[in-house]
């Protein structure tokens, strides 16, 4: 995996070179757009000739699964495989949350992630924000932007008022 990961790096390290150039700069783009939709077609070929359980075992293999989401061809909706991201990371909020939920997704792929509650008093920490979004963006790197908001619990306050007069009858007796 990690030969993959220097590949990715590499492109992109070229990609940037080339962009420096103006003109070989848009060939290679060209080139690089040709390459992903001739390689798409062929992967959306091979997607419907395989049965659905093999493509949703395919999808689970992170650089498979990125490949399909890349091509639009994901079993698995951007929504759906988001909300179950959100399930794997709230064991690791602690108590910063009560509950973790996605609100949507917007026209322009923008997530919104609401946090609620929480025992730290609803704190909104940059750790947790971060986790959010990693989260999220592991799974749906199409998304492009993640917002997290932040909603207290509604807590019941304990009325503590003066004490009754002291020749007003007590609760239960009889005058």
């Amino acid at each position: 995996m990690d030969e993959l990961r220097q590949a990715e790096a590499r492109v992109e390290q070229l990609l940037a070179q080339l962009s420096t150039a103006p003109r070989v700069g848009e060939q290679a783009e060209e080139l690089v757009r040709l390459l992903m939709r001739l390689y798409g077609e062929g992967l959306a070929r091979v997607v419907g000739l395989l049965p659905a359980e093999t493509v949703r075992t395919l999808a689970a293999d992170d650089l498979v699964g990125s490949l399909l989401i890349l091509h639009d061809l994901h079993p698995r909706g951007t929504a759906e495989r988001v909300a179950d991201a959100l399930e794997q990371v709230r064991p690791f909020l602690g108590t910063h949350t009560d509950s973790i939920e996605l609100a949507g997704i917007d026209a322009s792929g923008r997530a919104t992630v609401r946090l609620r509650g929480g025992g730290c008093g609803g704190c909104a920490s940059g750790a947790v924000e971060q986790a959010v979004e990693r989260a999220v963006r592991a799974v749906a790197p199409e998304v492009t932007g993640v917002r997290v908001e932040q909603l207290l619990a509604q807590r019941t306050l304990l009325q503590i008022g003066s004490r009754p007069p002291a020749d007003a009858p007590a609760s239960g007796a009889r005058p």
